[in-house]
């Protein structure tokens, strides 16, 4: 009895310790919060930057949170967007929370801050993911916030009636204005969390890190953010009425017919009755009309390729790159007969010479053809990135290629495969799994690379220091990018033949005859 009394009391000691260290609430614009001390971090979940999107706010610009009175407790995630299927902490249109884990002894110490923003498609993410906590970044020194945004048809869908409500006479990319209003709450309130609002990084994957891109195209966004890490993204291609990947926006004016035909799929005549349907009953899904960011001439004001020819964008220093079989995760064809054919759809009188680049086997479909299904959707993206803002701009590009895995014997069934889609973000979050089919021996050692270069980017603006390899820009002049096999090593450009013959796809789909052809 006495044992377990002496036990009990060395129990509370150190729990009084433990919250003695958490601080004791922090201020936002919106009122006081209190999180959680953990493993040495401040921790905030659930903060709102912004009011509920439902009822008379679906399809509008978000609006700012109420003010709350007392303390709010910031210990559990808000509530994920509305979409299809089960995400983590729930689904709702009330969903505008941030999350914040800093290293910060002190709200006065300033330091680097990097937002994640989440990938899906569009469709579909959540903040509240569990690969996506932030403690091992922000134990490397900066502090690290998740913001969502709306997904899928509440999240971009555009209408001539949306359009004639605002001033801008532009609908749609509702998700990247709930991103812009997440970064605008960072740079009014990060400095209570010990973060400095000069000093942030935007970061995402896949859907993410083309929203990065966007952002960094975007005058709506200038000044949020000093630093841009892009993985698996990019916003380069053209404009089309029917979108590929790689080619995924729409103008207003063609988006705005989507958007007549989701209201005529919702059975109803006008955006008040569509505001007035259960959000459970929308028609949604990959399979609807208006899911995906638009070219509004507002918060994306042009085809980006053509914003970067001008020097048009957010002159930021970025860190862009891609894995080396992501064309392994996009439904590849079954037979090279498959194979020829999508090719020669997608890209007419090009099909020949890109099957020549990428070409496939007499039986099989092989890496080699996958590779231009990565390259068109993600690839060229960072290769015309990376070439445009080494030309016109004048912060620094850094460009690598994820090709994490172990080397497979030539009797391996996985002889032959790469990285796909989305096997980074483990590696990046120090996250990694031992018991996936891609886990390596120097798994660790690369996450731990990882991790490093993209703090020190953050911090510095640059990847390099901290006992990493030197990772050297990316310039006109110098085709070197940091590639991420077993161990972080500089090399050349993945592809770069058949990225120019991309190059010249894309150089014609933007002629009077490539965007007639394309209709």
């Amino acid at each position: 009895m006495k044992k377990n009394l002496i036990l009990l009391f060395f129990a509370l000691i150190l729990s009084s310790q433990t919250f003695a260290q958490a601080w004791s609430s922090v201020a936002t614009q919106y009122g006081k919060v209190q999180g959680t001390y953990e493993k040495g971090l401040q921790v905030f979940k659930g903060i709102p930057f912004g009011a509920s999107t439902g009822g008379e706010n679906r399809w509008r610009a978000p609006q700012p949170a109420q003010n709350w009175t007392g303390i709010r407790m910031a210990t559990y995630y808000g509530p994920s967007p509305y979409q299809g299927g089960n995400p983590p902490a729930g689904k709702s249109e009330d969903c505008l929370y941030l999350n914040v884990w800093s290293p910060a002894k002190t709200p006065t110490e300033k330091l680097s801050v990097l937002v994640w923003i989440y990938g899906g498609g569009f469709a579909f993410g959540s903040t509240a993911e569990p690969g996506y906590t932030g403690e091992n970044l922000a134990n490397k020194g900066v502090v690290y916030v998740s913001i969502p945004y709306r997904v899928g048809q509440l999240g971009f869908l555009a209408h001539p009636e949306m359009s004639a409500e605002t001033a801008q006479k532009t609908s749609g990319n509702y998700g990247l204005l709930d991103m812009i209003a997440g970064l605008k709450w960072i740079k009014e309130n990060i400095t209570a969390f010990g973060g400095d609002p000069d000093k942030v990084t935007i970061f995402g994957e896949s859907a993410g890190g083309i929203a990065v891109s966007m952002l960094s195209a975007s005058p709506l966004a200038k000044g949020l953010f000093h630093g841009a890490i892009s993985q698996s993204g990019g916003n380069f291609g053209p404009p089309r009425i029917t979108t590929y990947p790689g080619e995924n926006q729409k103008l207003l004016a063609d988006a705005e017919q989507s958007g007549l035909e989701y209201m005529e799929k919702a059975g109803v005549k006008s955006l008040a009755e569509m505001r007035a349907i259960p959000v459970d009953k929308l028609p949604m899904g990959f399979g609807m009309p208006g899911g995906w960011p638009i070219i509004d001439g507002y918060v994306i004001p042009a085809d980006q390729h053509t914003l970067y020819e001008q020097g048009k964008y957010n002159d930021t220093p970025i860190l862009v790159g891609y894995n080396s079989d992501e064309g392994m995760s996009f439904r590849p064809p079954k037979t090279p007969e498959e194979y020829v054919e999508g090719v020669k759809t997608r890209y007419g009188k090009f099909a020949d010479d890109l099957i020549k680049a990428y070409p496939v086997g007499e039986t099989k479909v092989p890496k080699t053809a996958r590779d231009l299904a990565r390259d068109a959707a993600f690839g060229w993206q960072t290769w015309a990135w990376a070439k445009l803002q080494s030309e016109t701009g004048k912060s620094p590009v850094y460009y690598y290629y994820f090709d994490q895995h172990p080397d497979y014997a030539a009797d391996s069934p996985q002889h032959g495969t790469g990285s796909p889609h989305g096997q980074d973000v483990a590696y990046v979050f120090g996250h990694t799994d031992p018991k996936s089919k891609q886990a390596d021996a120097s798994d660790t050692e690369v996450s731990e690379a990882m991790m490093t270069y993209w703090t020190n980017f953050a911090k510095y603006g640059h990847p390099n220091g901290n006992g990493v390899p030197t990772w050297q820009a990316f310039t006109p002049t110098n085709h070197e990018v940091m590639y991420f096999h077993q161990k972080p090593k500089m090399g050349g450009i993945p592809s770069e033949a058949a990225l120019k013959v991309l190059d010249k796809y894309f150089d014609w789909r933007r002629t009077a005859e490539g965007q007639e052809w394309a209709k």
